[in-house]
């Protein structure tokens, strides 16, 4: 059985669907609710068996439309929002948590540098654009603010896509008015208000966005203070929210992103650019403004107390005497008239965020200015607010020949910024070797610490720079340093990441190949987790223990097994692993296999001997798991291996109670040819049929019945499986149990 695309296996019921059911008692019992509209509740809540944080979000959607939407929240991608599968009791799909919440909160609670507002507009139409280039296209029709959403480094992923559907509409009135119920009345394009029935395509998506940008550039509601009708007349005649309201401290791109949101929000539909030819301008605007850049885009003109300061006269009509704003002539790249300008009294003068003269002469990238701001006496060691030195300027945009100078003149390499970043810690994260270089042989700290305890070589590890850790371990006594909030060593790091040539040089300078951080795991753990195979073998070869667990008493294996890594799996089993080995929960390897459905790597560990009735948490066994979960090829591979069918757990259900609890018919088929009784009882009394009956399943009742399932057994309310479906007016069951 292969898993779904978000990684999760689901259980079958009677197509080849695949989707995840939780029960209520599968989440820890501490809810917190998170946000909550007319149309439901968002919890953060936990899964037990997972340890995941989740968010549960209520519905008042029916069974069949929550599979619906569980099914299009399967698509998978880096600016979607992940949805796990739905719960019954209380409706609710079961998605993705995110730390940071929505845009609608983040507008009023932040306050956004523009580069951030650029990205963000970036993966809004990049998750946007993969949507609509699925075959057919997924619309999403209900695109707001309050369904865009952040995880902990402000990075957007769009929820809510395919719950709303033009074919639930009998009319574009009654689609029009749900949609105006859901708040969503700003982003709704002016065509939706007409009287052609034509349903919405995805130009209906591309206007909503484009009221987005607007709010995100401006960091304000559209249409604010207006009512419904106003709104409604507003949009229809075309006009569309003042962009006199953008902030007159925009930059330069703004304009091209401005022009980008009005061609979005045209009122001829067919005007309107695709996301496909969206995402390519917002990349680029993006990149451009990217936060490294702020010293050169924050700056743009300046003010009226700057020119004062810089004894610049401010009187237009006395033009004869007017020089420019030098710091503008840097920015604006016009450096013979700066050089003609610049003067001894301008070096001394600060800019905004304390920026010098000098680090925009670094910005500009023109080695002559630099070398004359310097001559006329500026400090080569001054530092802006964020603590940024000019060198680090010069690191951060790779002007090597502005770097050597920098340091000829006395620059201070070990100098950092606000967070502790030295120069050497930015030019190892950027892979460049020759500043690298020149930083170690002006006596660099190779092993200097940020704020959090990353040193270089764990920037090197993370980010694959092979020759700059070659550089680092030079001049490093030890490397098995440990970062402030993992505890993770260099060695961890590459692992992590499966940079195995990086790994293989840092066993080679005596790394440990065993040491585990601050969760107790080891870098074998780690690969294992990942899925790094030729780390793993690496790992293996050079004698790392197989057996060691992390604090929850997970081993490498138990990830692996987890993951379905079976090659992984089969290198660790040949090295000595233990198949049956326990986590906290009792699980091993098998259970989590069969959990997930991964059966190749169930025969992987069960030619290595490992359990079958292996009993876990509440007494479970892998087929008891495989049953709840509807994964019949498992419950093929389990019970052909020697699973016992009839193995109760601590509350007397045995897998035939769960399968048919889970509606699984083939399954329940396999079962039954494997000899489990048909009539044992669980806890409650209830027999396998009992439960068949209140699911209403037909097949397996009649299979059951088949299989001299007893009518007449009493569950623990005294009712029989005929007292049952009577109740539940199932008028065919009552006709199969009454003949």
């Amino acid at each position: 059985m292969t898993t779904n695309s978000t990684g999760i296996n689901s259980s079958r019921e009677g197509s080849l669907e695949k989707f995840t059911h939780f029960q209520k008692d599968e989440f820890e019992n501490d809810w917190e609710k998170v946000a909550e509209s007319k149309f439901g509740q968002v919890y953060k809540v936990k899964l037990k068996l997972w340890r995941e944080t989740c968010a549960l979000k209520t519905t008042t959607a029916d069974y069949r439309n929550m599979r619906k939407m569980s099914r299009i929240g399967r698509v998978k991608f880096h600016y979607l929002i992940s949805i796990y599968g739905i719960s019954i009791d209380p409706p609710a799909l079961v998605m993705e948590y995110m730390s940071k919440g929505s845009l609608d909160n983040l507008i009023n609670s932040h306050v956004l540098m523009w580069p951030k507002k650029f990205q963000m507009i970036h993966e809004v139409t990049m998750g946007m654009n993969f949507l609509h280039s699925m075959k057919p296209p997924i619309l999403h029709l209900n695109l707001k603010p309050a369904n865009i959403l952040f995880d902990n480094h402000l990075h957007v992923k769009i929820s809510d896509f395919g719950m709303v559907k033009w074919e639930d509409f009998s009319n574009k009135m009654e689609f029009a008015e749900h949609l105006t119920a859901r708040g969503n009345i700003n982003y709704v394009p002016p065509e939706t208000f007409t009287q052609n029935q034509e349903q919405p395509g995805t130009k209906f998506d591309v206007f909503s966005i484009s009221i987005i940008m607007w709010e995100i550039l401006t960091q304000q509601r559209s249409y604010q203070g207006l009512n419904l009708t106003e709104i409604l007349i507003r949009v229809s005649s075309g006009k569309r929210p003042s962009v006199d309201k953008i902030p007159e401290d925009k930059p330069p791109e703004c304009e091209e992103m401005i022009e980008l949101m009005q061609q979005c929000w045209h009122q001829d539909c067919i005007q309107r650019p695709a996301f496909s030819d969206m995402v390519r301008v917002t990349e680029d605007l993006s990149e451009i403004l990217r936060i490294s850049d702020d010293i050169l885009r924050n700056e743009r003109r300046c003010s009226i107390s700057q020119q004062v300061k810089l004894n610049i006269p401010i009187n237009k009509d006395d033009s004869s005497d007017v020089s420019p704003c030098v710091h503008s002539l840097l920015i604006n790249k016009d450096f013979e008239t700066f050089k003609k300008v610049l003067k001894k009294e301008h070096v001394s003068m600060l800019f905004k965020d304390n920026n010098s003269l000098l680090h925009h002469a670094v910005a500009s990238g023109d080695r002559e200015s630099v070398q004359m701001v310097l001559d006329l006496g500026a400090s080569v060691n001054c530092q802006s607010v964020k603590g940024y030195t000019p060198l680090i300027v010069a690191v951060l945009h790779k002007f090597y020949e502005i770097c050597s100078l920098l340091t000829d003149r006395g620059a201070d390499v070990n100098l950092c910024d606000a967070d502790l970043w030295t120069a050497l810690h930015y030019a190892t994260q950027a892979g460049d070797e020759r500043v690298t270089r020149l930083m170690l042989n002006n006596k660099a700290k190779a092993d200097a610490k940020e704020k959090d305890d990353w040193t270089p070589l764990h920037l090197a590890a993370q980010n694959g720079r092979e020759n700059i850790v070659r550089l680092l371990l030079r001049r490093l006594d030890g490397v098995d340093e440990q970062e402030g909030k993992c505890g993770r060593t260099a060695l961890h790091i590459a692992c992590l990441y499966g940079y195995v040539n990086i790994a293989k040089l840092l066993l080679a300078n005596g790394a440990d190949i065993n040491k585990t951080d601050y969760t107790q795991s080891t870098p074998l753990r780690l690969a294992a987790d990942e899925g790094h195979f030729r780390v793993v073998h690496l790992l293996v070869k050079s004698e790392a223990d197989v057996n060691t667990v992390d604090e929850r008493s997970y081993s490498p294996l138990h990830f692996a097994a987890l993951k379905g890594y079976t090659g992984i799996c089969r290198l660790l089993l040949n090295k000595g692993a233990n198949p049956d080995i326990r986590t906290h929960q009792n699980w091993t390897a098998m259970h989590l296999a069969a959990l997930k459905g991964h059966h190749e790597t169930m025969l992987v560990l069960e030619e290595y001997h490992a359990s079958v009735n292996a009993q876990g948490k509440d007494g479970w066994t892998p087929l008891h798991l495989a049953c709840h979960h509807g994964q019949e090829e498992v419950v093929n591979v389990l019970l052909a291996a020697g699973a016992d069918p009839n193995l109760a757990e601590d509350n007397n259900w045995t897998p035939l109670h769960l399968a048919c609890n889970t509606s699984c018919f083939p399954a329940v088929l396999q079962l039954i040819s494997h000899q489990a009784n048909v009539n044992a009882q669980n806890n409650s009394q209830s027999t396998p049929l009992h439960l068949a009956v209140q699911h209403s399943n037909i097949p397996i009742i009649k299979a059951l019945l088949m299989n001299n399932a007893q009518q007449w057994m009493l569950d623990s309310k005294g009712c029989t499986a005929l007292t049952l479906a009577q109740r539940c007016n199932n008028t065919e069951a009552v006709l199969l149990l009454d003949s």
